[in-house]
């Protein structure tokens, strides 16, 4: 274990710690200004052109730089201060903005223009939440990530949806460079807010100095033996991946189903999408109280299940009421899997090795999800916008299944993995 670890070494009177709620409050405005920005190129996007496969290509793009960029990016914030790292990656995207900012202003936006953006932030999202992520680890205990992953996921989620994206939408029937501008501004204030955590915040180098990896391509090379030979984590990354390109196969095509097939005004977008906050917050809050009294495996293959019943719902419905509350409800079960999965992974992957292999698991699940979007896209042109959610749920579905089959198979891993580190060491 590393010894420059920024975590209390006595009880502190709030358990979880300064540096975390520092930590939360910098994600929180970070996250607020991704919700406005992604849900205001999709409106800009449909101004452009209505083609499902061209708006679609929009999230194929958002997350190509995590097939691309993932490890690489990983084997960054493994050498370098996470702080700086989230606050660079902040800076980059408030200048992309900028710059999207002037080509509207000067009338210059076309779909390549928005699709070149849309990568370029993406780029910037691999350095900064594999950052984030592994940042979590340093400023915590294990026994104490589902409960402190709780309250970033929520944040996360209801930044983006109950409070970024009606902004965005209202902003842009306002003024179209208006939610840009909001969004630049928060990424630069996100930027100086994360500088806030104190501590070293570097990772652990001990196990590369004595294996001699001192090079980027070794350090990643490591990362990949790693995730190689943990049967469980592996085979999760190729499950939650094929689960992510089902799920947004729906997602690719969400503003053409709130707007085209439930008849919701495109100013209304973004408070369509305040049901995925709600949930998002009411599910991120109750992960960890659920996984005690249920279960942990329960709860994830229960989260998993509903959120496939939810898409198939939406697709059978044309109710913008019944919409909603389905959609909410994939809100509630995709933050009650983010918060549990994320903990494990967090339990499991050694702190200096995290970013690493993170970004190898997020290569592999990330990385699906552009194909997932383009074949949405091409499914929806095909058939419908609606039969295109009925099949991404079906499938979600069936990959609950192996996931079940998964968990079961390693349920003693899994149960100990969140065991304080002296009870672990024990068990071990």
């Amino acid at each position: 274990m590393s010894t420059t670890r920024a975590r209390p070494t006595s009880k502190p009177k709030d358990p979880l710690g300064g540096n975390y709620w520092r930590l939360l409050i910098a994600s929180a405005v970070s996250n607020l200004g991704d919700g406005i920005i992604r849900t205001v190129i999709p409106l800009l996007a449909i101004t452009l052109t209505r083609d499902p496969v061209l708006v679609g290509a929009l999230t194929a793009l958002a997350f190509l730089p995590w097939l691309l960029f993932a490890i690489p990016s990983g084997a960054l914030v493994d050498r370098m201060d996470r702080r700086r790292a989230m606050s660079l990656a902040n800076l980059l995207r408030a200048v992309v903005i900028g710059g999207l900012i002037a080509a509207i202003a000067a009338g210059q936006v076309n779909m390549v223009v928005l699709y070149a953006v849309t990568f370029v932030l993406g780029m910037a999202e691999t350095v900064y939440d594999s950052a984030a992520r592994a940042m979590l680890p340093q400023v915590v205990r294990r026994d104490q990530l589902d409960r402190a992953n709780g309250p970033l996921t929520s944040a996360e989620i209801v930044t983006e949806t109950f409070l970024g994206a009606p902004i965005g939408s209202f902003l842009f029937a306002w003024l179209v460079v208006a939610p840009f501008l909001t969004g630049a501004l928060g990424y630069l204030l996100a930027a100086v807010l994360i500088l806030s955590i104190v501590g070293n915040l570097r990772p652990g180098r001990e196990g590369n100095r004595e294996s001699g990896t001192a090079t980027m391509r070794a350090d990643i090379a490591e990362g990949l033996r790693w995730l190689r030979d943990h049967h469980l984590l592996r085979a999760l990354a190729v499950l939650s991946g094929l689960t992510a390109a089902a799920h947004t196969m729906a997602n690719a095509v969400l503003v053409l189903y709130v707007v085209d097939t439930l008849d919701v005004p495109e100013s209304a977008f973004g408070v369509f999408l305040v049901s995925a906050g709600l949930g998002g917050l009411l599910g991120g809050l109750c992960a960890a109280w659920l996984s005690r009294r249920a279960g942990r495996i329960a709860t994830m293959i229960v989260s998993a299940v509903f959120c496939a019943v939810a898409n198939v719902g939406m697709g059978l419905t044309d109710a913008a009421w019944l919409g909603a509350a389905l959609f909410g409800l994939v809100g509630v079960s995709v933050s009650i899997w983010n918060v549990l999965v994320m903990s494990l992974r967090q339990a499991l992957i050694p702190e200096q090795l995290f970013g690493r292999v993170q970004g190898a698991y997020r290569t592999l699940v990330w990385g699906m999800i552009p194909l997932g979007a383009l074949v949405g896209g091409v499914v929806a042109g095909v058939t419908s916008v609606p039969t295109t959610f009925v099949i991404s749920g079906v499938l979600q579905l069936l990959l609950a299944v192996m996931c079940l089959q998964l968990f079961r198979r390693h349920r003693g891993q899994i149960e100990a993995a969140h065991l304080p580190d002296a009870e672990r060491a024990t068990a071990d």
